[in-house]
């Protein structure tokens, strides 16, 4: 979140804290990206560069800091450049990908395995070099932001982390952030003034331990009730007819009870990540703003947990509206079809077809729609709001520096779906 960064150099011109506000309209915002859903669906898709040109600009305008705006110089027509040179470069990966459905042995095997790590690779190296071009892309007083160091390194330590995440089921993760901001943060600078990031992974480890670990109980008895499960006799006794219930629980006694206890337990695994996240998300939020420095610039964030979570409920609101009205439309659809086509017939078939696509892409655009103008926006705002800057006049002493980079890193994280604000 370029904000934060841009936001902690230059809001500290003085010694006494002073405040980031976002000054946006609410009813602007909601104009873009309801527009922008449209036009998704109206350009299949390709509206996207320029529906996420239009949403930066707009957040960037309207945060203000000792009076004075960011600007976003980047433009739709880079971002779909760097897109198409991406599909070049992630297309023979997918190839592969496509070759290891076949039979081919240990041959296939490896081709798969080469092909994860080379996506894991490829993956952080795009999420690198799309921040480096956000950065160049961000300005403030005349100054942009930007970022050096080696993308390929970053990716090497980037999977190394995410391993130790992956095999520590999730408990590495603050400390996997703290280095990998670490190593972002060494490598930003606003002008020649060069950044650092001093937020703990112990900190973070401390205050989201019993958080994750409420999640992690429910997701490890769920894992344990599913392997506990004989599958191929289940399979088995699947395939035949008359009483399968019965087959079931002779091929694999107490198979069924542990399906149902797998479910419950999913259930509530599900139930504690929608009552937590709001929360977790509050948490990082504070502890990476809060990390922020440059030079002896600091940030302090006073992002209030229960805010966050009220953008959440109100999204929520929103969202169970949205999907009663949509429901509504599927129901005097299928009237529709029950009325003017006939059973059986091709335009029956084709018209069923089409509404379910219909209703999968409309739903789809709408959650997407509704998240960046509540939760998106709501966070942004809350955000920027809590943010007191103190220390140095350091700013008034940055000189220009940095040059804009290529939109290729933006556009392997929109191929590789990892594209963000």
């Amino acid at each position: 979140m370029a904000l934060a960064e841009a936001g902690t150099v230059a809001g500290a011109a003085s010694g006494a804290p002073r405040p980031v506000r976002f000054i946006g309209p609410e009813k602007d915002y909601w104009r873009i990206v309801v527009r922008g859903g449209v036009l998704l669906m109206v350009t299949l898709g390709l509206y996207r560069f320029w529906l996420a040109t239009d949403i930066r600009r707009f957040l960037w305008a309207n945060t203000e800091i000792g009076g004075e705006s960011l600007e976003y110089s980047g433009t739709a027509l880079e971002l779909l450049q760097g897109f198409l040179f991406a599909i070049a470069l992630v297309l023979p990966i997918y190839t592969i990908f496509t070759i290891t459905v076949l039979d081919l042995g240990a041959f296939g095997h490896v081709l798969s395995t080469s092909a994860v790590l080379l996506l894991a690779f490829l993956s952080q190296y795009g999420i690198y070099l799309a921040r480096r071009y956000r950065l160049t892309r961000t300005v403030f007083r005349g100054l942009r932001f930007h970022q050096t160091g080696s993308a390929i390194r970053y990716s090497i330590c980037a999977v190394w982390w995410w391993g130790w995440t992956l095999l520590t089921l999730g408990f590495a993760y603050p400390f996997t952030r703290a280095a990998l901001e670490r190593f972002k943060m060494r490598n930003t600078l606003y002008g020649d003034l060069p950044g650092r990031f001093e937020g703990s992974g112990w900190h973070l480890f401390i205050r989201g331990f019993l958080m994750w670990l409420a999640v992690l109980i429910p997701l490890l008895a769920t894992l344990t009730a599913l392997l506990s499960i004989n599958w191929p006799a289940v399979m088995t006794a699947l395939r035949g007819g008359g009483d399968v219930i019965g087959r079931v629980e002779k091929a694999s006694p107490g198979s069924l009870g542990q399906f149902g206890f797998a479910i419950v337990a999913f259930a509530v695994t599900l139930l504690l990540v929608a009552i937590l996240l709001p929360g977790f998300h509050a948490m990082v939020m504070r502890w990476w703003i809060g990390g922020i420095r440059f030079g002896e610039i600091v940030a302090v964030s006073r992002l209030r947990t229960r805010d966050v979570y009220f953008a959440y409920l109100r999204f929520i609101g929103y969202l169970i509206a949205f999907v009663v009205v949509l429901m509504v439309g599927v129901f005097f659809g299928l009237i529709f079809l029950g009325a003017f086509a006939q059973d059986g017939s091709i335009l029956s078939e084709f018209l069923t077809v089409a509404m379910m696509v219909g209703t999968y892409v409309v739903f789809m655009l709408g959650l997407m729609t509704l998240y960046n103008a509540i939760v998106t926006l709501s966070v942004w705002r809350l955000a920027a709001d809590s943010i007191e800057l103190s220390h140095m006049d350091a700013i008034t002493r940055v000189k220009a520096a940095g040059e804009a980079s290529s939109p290729l890193g933006e556009g392997i994280a929109d191929v590789l779906n990892l594209g963000g604000i």
